[in-house]
């Protein structure tokens, strides 16, 4: 076969197995398709068909043909995280900041803090942490990774719970980037990458400078002429953000933040958004899985990974519900509000394996230790619309959802 025509045999699994399984599975209520093709690039990786049929792995999923989907993914999420950050209503944002600063603080920190009691927990046994790790390195990193929130995915998940454009789903979005933002910084620490540090504080600097001319320059375009030139902002600052270390989704979010929807139109926005998520997403979604290996038969067992990923998914949960809860008290939030945001914002998805994957890369945490927060990822986010879902109904029937007290 062709080059080509493995590409396409490769594509042609991406879009038929994880379409199949939902609908004739009907995992829609407790796994809607946005996770189970997240599950399906991890069952069709190299840790479960790559294990099981290894040559037929390395015929289909080649180099060549991984390479070429990881293109297509980086470009898919990049526009589809854009779309997001115009979403956001940067005025919204602006006027309740003291509110989104305490609630991503408190969501952030305290899943953080669960997540390094659990990390202390698991050091006190052999085969969690990686050889090149220090102590702090190992508990800080493992307390982030619990800290997470998937913002492609929770974008996803607010559009198929209709309050993506509601003021409960623009808070949610304005405390999940601003804890997009904090968990790349914090990565950098991790690594001990000075340079990065550095690199960031540049960046943003010449974000906030570039930005005024920038929307200086959009006003004055006509609407077709905008976005050629939305494109091309977008490219530069996925750049700039994955040059300085903060990975290029940052950058693309922030990108579309600075954005006005009314630029645009709202309907041509949400005509790419669909064609995105049809067309684009499910290769992101697949493609990150595709590169994801983990082990369960390893010196400490299938066991002892299971155990160990339920402690993390209790300390993720846990921190994250904990947040939301206290900000609640602390900003006066009606009733069954905390509950909702820290649902939503426990899950994980393709972010967290990814924060995941570069610390094992830099042995900071073992194969173990991956396995254990892949499940705990993939844990939390199927949790996510079976809990949230009777709580937004009940919740609309008392006027929750469209309070514009956010």
């Amino acid at each position: 076969m062709s080059a080509t025509e493995i590409f396409l045999l490769a594509m042609l699994l991406i879009f038929t197995v994880p379409f199949l399984v939902w609908r004739l599975g009907r995992t829609e209520y407790f796994a809607p398709l946005v996770i189970v093709q997240i599950i399906m690039g991890i069952v069709l990786g190299p840790g479960v068909l790559g294990a099981a049929f290894p040559e037929y792995h390395r015929f289909v999923f080649n180099a060549d043909v991984v390479k070429t989907m990881n293109g297509i993914a980086q470009w898919g999420v990049m526009l589809f995280v854009l779309l997001a950050g115009v979403e956001l209503d940067l005025k919204k944002a602006w006027q309740y900041r003291r509110e989104s600063a305490v609630t991503a603080g408190l969501s952030l920190g305290m899943p953080l803090l669960c997540g390094c009691a659990a990390a202390l927990v698991l050091m006190s046994y052999p085969g969690w942490m990686g050889a090149k790790a220090a102590t702090w390195q190992f508990t800080l990193g493992t307390g982030m990774a619990c800290a997470v929130t998937a913002l492609p995915v929770l974008v996803l998940l607010l559009e198929k719970l209709d309050v993506l454009r509601q003021p409960m789903g623009q808070r949610i979005l304005r405390y999940a980037s601003l804890d997009d933002i904090a968990i790349w910084g914090v990565l950098a620490l991790i690594l001990l990458d000075w340079e990065r540090i550095g690199r960031q504080l540049g960046f943003i600097v010449a974000f906030a400078v570039l930005t005024v001319l920038f929307r200086r320059l959009m006003a004055r375009l006509r609407r077709d002429d905008r976005w050629y030139v939305a494109l091309a902002w977008l490219i530069a600052c996925a750049f700039g953000a994955d040059w300085a270390g903060l990975h290029f989704m940052v950058g693309a979010f922030l990108a579309g933040v600075v954005m006005d929807a009314d630029w645009f139109g709202q309907e041509q926005l949400d005509a790419l958004f669909r064609n995105v998520l049809l067309v684009l997403m499910p290769v992101f979604f697949l493609s990150t899985g595709l590169r994801t290996r983990w082990d369960l038969g390893g010196a400490m067992g299938t066991y002892a990974v299971f155990v160990g990923a339920a402690l993390l998914l209790v300390a993720s949960v846990g921190g994250k519900l904990a947040g939301a809860h206290l900000a609640g008290r602390m900003l006066g939030w009606k009733s069954g509000e905390a509950s909702v945001i820290g649902w939503l914002l426990q899950s994980k998805g393709l972010i967290e394996i990814i924060f995941a994957n570069i610390l094992l890369d830099k042995q900071i945490i073992t194969n173990e230790t991956f396995t254990a927060l892949l499940l705990m990822a993939v844990g939390s986010t199927m949790l996510t619309v079976p809990v949230v879902h009777p709580k937004l109904h009940r919740a609309r029937h008392t006027n929750l959802v469209g309070q514009a007290s956010s």
